[in-house]
């Protein structure tokens, strides 16, 4: 069993034991099982599939952060986290349209690189709240 706890700058949003855990990090997609090897790692914007101890699979649209595994014990340090079912979807939605109006002027004002982060959130919680 792993020990599960996701922390937002808000403090501890869900703390719980769960079989698994499946997220992205700068290195690409991976899963967490009981006995993994300890890792410390980025994570950047995915969904995260925690699988529980009861069986049930819980979806959250995860921003940027970092993550640490030992001894079956999971921190997730999230700059902010969704449940499938908190996702508004017609702000999601807004959100990418802004984000990809700031990407298409392309002017000097611009900060491309959070332009595209705030892409990729957006698109992120659209994909797990559809």
């Amino acid at each position: 069993m792993i020990e599960l706890k996701v922390v937002t700058p808000r403090g501890v949003y869900t703390d719980l034991d769960c079989q698994s855990v499946h997220l992205k990090s700068s290195e690409g997609e991976f899963t967490i099982l009981p006995h993994h090897m300890p890792i410390i790692t980025d994570v950047v914007p995915c969904r995260l599939v925690v699988k529980t101890d009861g069986g049930d699979t819980l979806e959250y649209a995860m921003s940027t952060g970092f993550m640490q595994f030992a001894d079956d014990k999971m921190l997730i340090l999230a700059d902010a986290i969704e449940g499938k079912g908190e996702i508004d979807l017609e702000r999601a939605q807004a959100a990418y349209k802004r984000a990809r109006e700031r990407l298409e002027k392309k002017d000097s004002h611009t900060n491309m690189k959070r332009a595209e982060l705030s892409l990729q959130r957006a698109i992120n919680r659209i994909h797990v709240g559809s």
